[in-house]
């Protein structure tokens, strides 16, 4: 298997110069461009890796996956989804047009920023509480103690995010979001901002392939429901707008970030987590969906 993945990273790795870093959150620009990893973990304790998997990377948007099963766990689904839509865009993930001429006025879904900044609102706790709750529950899932928030992309993003603070406040002025915006906005920073490995990912998607059960430790942490549905988000809105070609290519529950990271899941049997700093135009790693085809296609992984 690491031999088939490391011939599949060599194929891919061209693609790395053709894509572009993020700029308008400084420090992700500071990337390795070149950088490409993958992780595989499977549910029978086996784990196989290759390449740039030891690359520390922020895990940006592959949060939302996470913080949509916390959300969950704290209000239900009939709550959560009162304030949050369950529909692709078909626009950019910081793309915030629908929320005024789309009635009602709320987020399509919790795979945007607009959608994921009002599911973190939703989370139990206030201010730096909240956090810790979303950073224990990311260190019981992955097994990692050592998860923390990289402070210079933290400081970065909340320095550059104006877009988001916009939205935000536009959903608190038609009621999706209440309370403190800038404190939910605070825990949105930083959730985004925890750096991660492939293999921290790929336990993630792990938990996800296990319906809500961390296999190391055999404890539930999360309803399958939730899990159920936070895999039916990454299928249909998990890579932006290029979530219906993806699906399509490769099949598998995924969902990115714009430090590189995609996470992905075979469910009942196993969780990837790939790294490739270098994006293509949608926000997507350009050498790390390629990957994935590849070895979707070598191992007959699509759930389709």
């Amino acid at each position: 298997m690491e031999k088939m993945l490391k011939d599949i990273l060599d194929k891919n790795s061209d693609l790395t110069k053709s894509g572009n870093l993020p700029t308008y959150i400084p420090e992700l620009a500071k990337a390795n461009k070149t950088a490409l990893g993958i992780c595989v973990a499977e549910l029978s304790g086996k784990q196989y890796c290759a390449g740039d998997y030891q690359y520390s990377f922020t895990i940006q948007s592959i949060s939302k996956v996470v913080t949509l099963i916390l959300a969950l766990q704290d209000n239900g689904i009939t709550e959560v989804f009162s304030r949050v839509g369950m529909e692709p865009t078909g626009d950019a993930f910081n793309s915030m047009m629908k929320l005024e001429i789309v009635r009602p006025s709320k987020p399509f879904n919790p795979m945007i920023n607009a959608g994921a900044i009002a599911v973190t609102s939703m989370i139990n706790g206030e201010g730096e509480k909240r956090f810790n709750r979303i950073l224990d529950f990311f260190k019981k899932i992955t097994g990692n103690p050592n998860i923390n928030i990289n402070e210079a992309v933290y400081m970065s993003e909340k320095r550059t995010g104006d877009r988001n603070r916009a939205m935000a406040y536009f959903m608190r002025d038609v009621g999706v979001i209440t309370g403190d915006v800038e404190a939910s906005l605070d825990v949105y920073f930083k959730q985004c901002s925890l750096e991660v490995t492939c293999q921290d990912v790929a336990q993630i998607g792990l938990f996800l392939a296990n319906d809500g059960i961390v296999p190391a430790t055999g404890e539930r942490l999360a309803d399958s429901e939730f899990t159920k549905l936070a895999k039916t988000f990454m299928v249909t809105c998990g890579m932006y707008n290029a979530s219906g070609e993806f699906a399509i290519n490769v099949g598998i529950p995924s969902k990115s970030g714009v430090g590189g990271g995609i996470l992905s899941v075979v469910p009942g049997k196993m969780g990837i987590g790939v790294v490739g700093p270098a994006l293509d135009e949608k926000g997507n790693s350009i050498a790390g969906i390629k990957v994935l085809e590849d070895l979707s296609k070598m191992l007959k992984l699509s759930i389709f």
